[in-house]
């Protein structure tokens, strides 16, 4: 009896109509289920950072629990939950959103830190020296003089010290690469009390609000222009902003940063 042997292009063939059978909803049910109808999967803070550190950067369970301090036993509970839901997501096409838990934002305060060389450490060193009880910290999503309109993807913050209705320092800040959330991390290290920035997601919103931070969002134009709105009461804002990367699409030519979106003035 002969074999018949597969070819790399009878394989990619036979591939290639497999993923078009499930695309058009043939295989299984013969329906396709829109993604809007699938039920959201959440992933906790705490969740996700046992998958990043045990399987992307290696950590055994022991090590995991000691960067992150909590028992091995809790790390390995947490860790198996994590992998279920991710693994739910992938196979059964999820939409996987990550937010809340039970974590505490890295403010560059402790020693206990593992992460030698913390960016937010270095912040902290620099800002240790108290703002003093007159004075107020804003920061503003910053590029080349104007504000940024994506907060999880800002470079650079300029931050102004504000006391008695003028501002007396401003200096830039590098973000050192962070993203999202974490950025709430580096405003809280560097010791800002407000966030002036154009669009912002719901899950970075959370973050600054537990790190006790007041945002401003939906601000466009100069960001010094925009400091001193603010400063004499009159910055044009909106108290209901969204970003255009997270919750929803606007028309061409808007983003969530212009005005369009609804707008206040804060007093």
């Amino acid at each position: 009896m002969s074999e018949e042997k597969l070819t790399m292009d009878d394989f990619s063939a036979e591939l290639e109509a497999s993923f078009k059978k499930i695309e058009e909803g043939d295989m299984l049910t013969g329906t396709v289920i829109s993604v809007d109808e699938k039920e959201v999967i959440l992933l906790t803070v705490d969740e996700y950072e046992t998958i990043r550190l045990i399987d992307k950067e290696g950590y055994s369970q022991e090590q995991c629990a000691g960067f992150m301090q909590i028992a091995r036993t809790t790390v390995q509970r947490i860790y198996e939950i994590a992998r279920k839901k991710v693994a739910d997501a992938i196979i059964d096409g999820h939409p996987l959103r990550i937010e809340g838990g039970d974590f505490r934002i890295c403010d560059g305060k402790s020693s206990k830190c593992g992460l030698g060389g913390c960016y937010k450490q270095e912040f902290y060193q620099k800002y240790a020296t108290e703002k003093g009880e007159g004075i107020m910290r804003v920061a503003v999503t910053y590029e080349n003089g104007q504000i940024f309109q994506h907060f999880g993807h800002t470079a650079e913050f300029k931050v102004y010290d504000v006391e008695d209705g003028k501002v007396i320092h401003s200096e830039v800040v590098d973000t050192n690469g962070s993203g999202h959330g974490a950025l709430a991390g580096v405003l809280n290290a560097l010791k800002a009390d407000v966030l002036i920035c154009g669009g912002i997601g719901g899950g970075a919103q959370m973050a600054l609000s537990a790190a006790g931070i007041k945002l401003y969002g939906g601000v466009s134009g100069d960001a010094d222009a925009a400091v001193e709105a603010f400063v004499s009461g009159t910055l044009d804002y909106n108290p209901d902003v969204k970003c255009s990367h997270h919750d929803h699409e606007h028309g061409e030519g808007h983003t969530c940063g212009e005005h369009g979106c609804g707008s206040h003035s804060c007093h």
